[in-house]
């Protein structure tokens, strides 16, 4: 039992530290919050120092970490902005989106031999390709992924995620200038500085723990309890193998409706709690996972298949994207910017934006 509470204690508070860490070292959040979770987590899994005994704790951590997670993210949404917003960078998003959902079908089709459980795969790519990280964890628990399938598919996109990262901070504005037009700014119209100040704010979590925010931040929690409450009794009324994907789609919905409302719209550090239990969850999966199951040679076709898959779908999609985005014509800096909001952490956005 001790060690049962030691270990909830580290998956709850590890987290903090590792918070913290980011808003003290640049080189943190340069790494990541999420991955240092997964990198802790498959190593504190694989070296024999937690109790075998874990899966009911566990399972019970995977199974309330994100149905807490999503409407938090959600709360501090505008979808009001979301239909005032620019023309052409509306018409790009639905594009690149789009662009990802087809994509990520033909690769389906491609891999569907050699992928066990391909359309489970499939589901998590049009999540993070959709919304990041968040979106791949609720749909991994929608469609109950097994942790080692996620966590290869999460360091697959890592991976093939930084080479197209460093590719739009350099090469990537010229080589789509050859044939996309480029951006017009209006005259007299500043908000680089704008966007990268609320995009810090929507980042940081300082003063999460003052009385003006923690206080209204408790209720946004009361809410998140009542709706995920709400999303696990309607599912109850559903045959079991389909409970899951219905708690997290009323979750979800409950979410953006009560997003709408400005006194919950308006409570501060909803979004980085949220993320906190993203990255609870990012733990507690990476600890369950089997390294040496994950990368035994019978698995080797799997994890090149995957490994391609990704290649095909991230690539090919900024590729198919660009070439629609031409068609439509829609400048170079708002495909180029839509694109990494779509498959990147908001960070990553101003990032480029300074880069163009």
């Amino acid at each position: 039992m001790v060690a049962k509470i030691l270990v909830m204690a580290f998956y709850l508070l590890f987290p903090v530290l590792v918070i913290y860490m980011g808003n003290t070292y640049s080189f943190i959040r340069k790494i990541g919050s999420i991955v240092i979770c997964y990198i802790v987590g498959l190593i504190a899994g694989n070296i024999g120092i937690l109790p075998p005994d874990l899966e009911g704790m566990n399972e019970i951590l995977t199974s309330v970490t994100i149905p807490l997670a999503i409407p938090l993210l959600l709360f501090s949404e505008d979808i009001r902005k979301w239909i005032k917003m620019a023309r052409l960078t509306f018409i790009s998003l639905l594009l690149g989106i789009l662009s990802v959902t087809i994509m990520v079908v033909i690769g389906y089709f491609i891999f569907r031999s050699s992928i066990t459980d391909c359309w489970k795969i499939s589901g998590m790519l049009i999540g993070v390709y959709t919304g990041g990280t968040p979106n791949l964890a609720a749909i991994a628990t929608m469609l109950d992924v097994d942790n080692e399938t996620y966590i290869l598919t999460n360091t697959a996109d890592l991976v093939v995620g930084a080479v197209v990262l460093l590719f739009m901070l350099t090469f990537a504005q010229r080589f789509f200038l050859l044939f996309m037009r480029p951006f017009k700014s209006p005259e007299g119209i500043e908000f680089q500085n704008h966007t990268t100040e609320m995009v810090n704010e929507f980042e940081s979590y300082d003063g999460i723990f003052s009385g003006p925010v923690f206080r209204p931040l408790l209720k946004g929690f009361g809410i998140t309890l009542l709706i995920s409450a709400i999303g696990g009794g309607l599912s109850m009324l559903f045959p079991k193998n389909n409970q899951t994907v219905v708690a997290i789609l009323v979750i979800t919905t409950l979410g953006i409706i009560a997003s709408t409302f400005p006194a919950i719209n308006r409570i501060k550090k909803t979004f980085q709690l949220g993320m906190y239990f993203i990255l609870v969850f990012s733990l507690v999966v990476a600890s369950t996972a089997d390294i040496s199951k994950m990368f035994n040679s019978d698995n080797s076709e799997f994890l090149v298949s995957i490994f391609l898959y990704i290649l095909l779908a991230v690539p090919g999609a900024l590729l198919l994207h660009s070439i629609l985005s031409w068609i439509f014509r829609i400048d170079v800096d708002n495909f180029l910017i839509t694109s990494v909001a779509l498959s990147m952490s908001p960070p990553f956005v101003p990032v480029v934006a300074a880069a163009l």
